[in-house]
């Protein structure tokens, strides 16, 4: 049996996208852990994830590159704080790759899959330092946001 990390959602701090995906965790998985996937699915269209780098281990590297609509784009590096295969991601901004600090961290966040009847319980998480970052991110479109890109997920999902 696996010991899966917790992370004490607070919903004061914290926010979450919680669903049921007709696919399943495996599909899940490759989407969220190899990079041409990714790429595909993980912002909300009109925006656009040009680049991707995954190094699939704690304190591995997490990077996106996303471009918007009109040429801004957003670099984010982070690194992986947990991989538990097909089950749980766990990465942050607020860390660089091999656990380095760095400045400007916005939040730590979390994935999780797991197979309930013929799909998945998708369960997506954004832990902030503050009641500001949430609001902030709240603000930002974050529901919407992150529903979209699931929406956008689950249908790259069924075409593999």
């Amino acid at each position: 049996m696996t010991t899966l990390p917790t992370l004490a959602f607070d919903p004061a701090l914290d926010l979450e996208l919680n669903r049921v995906v007709d696919v399943s965790p495996a599909l899940l998985w490759r989407a969220w852990t190899e990079p041409e996937l990714l790429k595909q699915w993980f912002c909300p269209l009109p925006w656009k994830t040009t680049e991707c780098e995954i190094d699939l281990r704690p304190g591995g590297r997490f990077r996106t590159l996303m471009q918007g609509p009109d040429g801004e784009q957003h670099d984010n590096t982070g690194c992986y704080l947990a991989v538990v295969p097909r089950t749980l991601l766990v990465f942050t901004d607020g860390l660089g790759p091999g656990w380095r600090p760095k400045d400007g961290g916005f939040m730590t966040a979390s994935v999780h899959f797991e197979a309930e009847g013929a799909g998945t319980r998708y369960v997506a998480r954004a832990f902030h330092k503050d009641a500001d970052a949430r609001k902030q991110h709240e603000a930002m479109g974050f529901e919407q946001g992150w529903g979209t890109a699931l929406d956008q997920l689950v249908a790259l999902a069924k075409r593999m």
